[in-house]
């Protein structure tokens, strides 16, 4: 199978379509706000994930009046909603699992010959004296 290359974007694109100056990509980059991969030659190259992140960056810079280290705390929250989701989808995943291998079980101890009745623990009584 043929690997499908990622579109990508180079700099003078990026700042024509969304109005800016290339400068301000620079900025973003510096301040750790976007992070464009490069070719060999140091080129910058913007892929759709980045255009997305840009269009974030932006929408709270010019709608919302946030500045620069506002967007980084946003970013970074993002982030950290994130991988907190993706580990309650894991964790539900395993959740469900263990219901099922558990209602697979009871299931095969109900339909069993002999049946099993796990021992209750016993009581011991301590007394002092």
């Amino acid at each position: 199978m043929a690997k499908r290359k990622k579109a990508a974007y180079m700099i003078s694109a990026i700042a024509e379509t969304y109005g800016l100056h290339p400068q301000t990509l620079r900025l973003y980059e510096r301040e750790g706000l976007l992070k464009p991969s490069r070719t060999e030659g140091n080129t910058r190259l913007y892929t759709e994930q980045d255009v997305e992140r840009l269009e974030l960056i932006l929408s709270l810079t010019r709608d919302m009046g946030v500045n620069l280290a506002g967007v980084e705390v946003v970013l970074n929250m993002r982030e950290k909603m994130e991988k907190m989701h993706r580990q309650m989808v894991e964790f539900v995943d395993v959740v469900q699992r263990e219901s099922l291998n558990r209602q697979t079980a009871h299931q095969e101890i109900k339909n069993a010959l002999v049946r099993f009745v796990p021992p209750r623990a016993a009581r011991v009584n301590l007394k002092k004296g």
